[in-house]
């Protein structure tokens, strides 16, 4: 008996807790459970196995963005322990590390489709907003994501509005925010998008530095800037042109004083004008070789005079393109969250009709050539393909991202292929067709007085049968005889007589 087992049966027998006729029994049975090294070593090799294999198996059901894990437990747990913004800037810093999920599947050839001239591999992208200081960009473009926007960015650090500033509304599949850009500003973001290039690169001629992908970046103003001021753009502009495809004029933050005011036709001149000429003005990208492309993004909270003014300045100021749209600042009276109150910018389901609506206006008045991108509300595959059929050329999300985690951008790939197939076109062919029929159309040049006369006369010389000199075309019909007239002989004589008395 060992030492250990002859202390705990004194105890027992001391403190009368055993009698001693139990006392050998319980010795016994200690003395049966003790194990020799041989079987303590089996026992930690077995469990050290088990661990290893469990480990392997939750690590490639997590690493699998698809797994419903992250749908229905990880995103949830996440969401119930923090707030909002904490739960963000977690999601953001897990996909920085380079350790977040990924989508492992290639594109379907139906998600395939052209912008500017350029192969994308599919049709979704990730809105600015969720990547504010492009801390994440190659985690997002792993998620599967054909456009990574980062931003806003302003060009010195601020620290946006005070919290809380973002609130969510499950109940509405809505979310509502006033971070009023928070940024880190222009340096620090710029470090992060130098320390992304490879020294020596081959690959293709993007700053995503992947093929079927672009980078964009979105450009906003710091808030002590004057309202009128263009400066903030063109120094964006200048700043990250060569390390973009795309740059994102965004005037339609709701949280900035004086932002939205920048879309009134006369003030987006002026700033169109600017950042197009600044754009104008860089070298080609060493990562690109091409200038950057420009693209405005709007609100949805727009009238149709308005769009109608900011198509007029878009075709007039060599923009690119469109996003339609921003949050919005209206409250659908069905919204059932008690935050629906709060001050700020809502996005989520509620805003899809909004957005839709403002980019079918828009569309009828810009032309084919010049694309829009749809967002607002897009949740599933068939909202999708709701913008396609309306003429967005492609669409970003944001908030459904954010409520239904890293494999929501594959789950709506995966829903719109289905739609895809059961049409029998691909995206592409969904899109042409629809920019085609509802975009604006030069209206045809009504003809001069001259040519007016010509034509009438060419229409009158081919009824009367007549020749290019006036002669009488053999074969040529008689014109018709003027018809009969069917009045008894007086009343004929009395609509003379009516007729002479009228010219007396």
């Amino acid at each position: 008996m060992s030492l250990l087992q002859r202390g705990i049966s004194q105890s027992l027998l001391r403190n009368r807790l055993i009698h001693p006729h139990h006392v050998n029994v319980v010795t016994r049975r200690c003395a049966s459970t003790s194990t020799s090294p041989a079987s303590n070593s089996w026992r930690t090799a077995a469990y050290a196995t088990v661990f290893v294999v469990s480990t392997g198996v939750f690590a490639a059901y997590y690493f699998d963005a698809r797994s419903a894990m992250h749908r229905y437990v990880l995103t949830p747990v996440l969401r119930n322990m923090f707030d909002a913004e904490t739960g963000h800037k977690i999601a953001v810093k897990v996909l920085r590390t380079g350790l977040g999920p990924t989508d492992p599947v290639a594109d379907d050839a139906r998600l395939k489709f052209q912008l500017w001239g350029e192969d994308l591999s599919n049709p979704i992208g990730i809105a600015a907003g969720f990547d504010k200081d492009g801390e994440a960009i190659d985690g997002l473009y792993d998620l599967g994501f054909s456009w990574v926007e980062i931003g806003s960015i302003t060009p010195k650090p601020q620290a946006g509005n005070p919290r809380p500033r973002v609130f969510r509304l499950p109940e509405d599949d809505a979310l509502i925010n006033r971070y009023g850009f928070p940024s880190e500003g222009h340096p620090t973001v710029l470090s992060r998008l130098l320390a992304r290039i490879p020294r020596f690169t081959t690959g293709p001629e993007r700053a995503s530095l992947r093929d079927g992908s672009m980078l964009a970046v979105n450009l906003g103003k710091n808030k002590e800037s004057p309202a009128d001021s263009i400066d903030d753009y063109v120094n964006g502009v200048r700043t990250f042109g060569p390390y973009a495809d795309v740059l994102v004029v965004n005037v339609s933050s709701p949280n900035t004083p004086g932002l939205r005011g920048l879309q009134n036709k006369d003030s987006l001149e002026k700033l169109l004008l600017g950042v197009t000429k600044a754009r104008d003005e860089l070298e080609p990208s060493v990562l690109t070789y091409r200038k950057p492309r420009l693209v405005l993004k709007i609100a949805p909270d727009l009238n149709e005079s308005q769009l109608a003014d900011i198509a007029d300045v878009v075709k007039g100021n060599s923009i690119d393109g469109v996003i339609v749209s921003n949050t919005t600042i209206q409250r659908p009276s069905h919204l059932k969250n008690a935050s629906k109150v709060e001050t700020g910018g809502l996005s989520g389901v509620p805003i899809k009709p909004l957005s839709l609506k403002a980019l079918q206006t828009l569309r009828s008045h810009l032309p084919a050539n010049i694309p829009i991108i749809g967002a607002g509300g897009i949740w599933t595959g068939q909202d999708a393909l709701d913008f396609a059929k309306a003429g967005a050329e492609m669409v970003q999300i944001y908030t459904s991202f954010g409520y239904n985690g890293v494999g929501t951008c594959r789950r709506i790939k995966d829903e719109l292929v289905q739609l895809l197939e059961n049409e029998g076109k691909s995206w592409g062919q969904i899109v042409k067709g629809a920019v085609d029929k509802h975009s604006w159309k030069e209206p045809e040049p009504k003809p001069t007085m001259v040519e007016q006369l010509k034509t009438e006369a060419e229409e009158l010389k081919s009824y009367l049968g007549l020749g290019e000199k006036g002669e009488k075309v053999e074969g040529a019909k008689e014109p018709a005889p003027a018809p009969q007239s069917e009045k008894t002989p007086g009343e004929e004589a009395e609509l003379k007589g009516a007729a002479q008395a009228s010219v007396l």
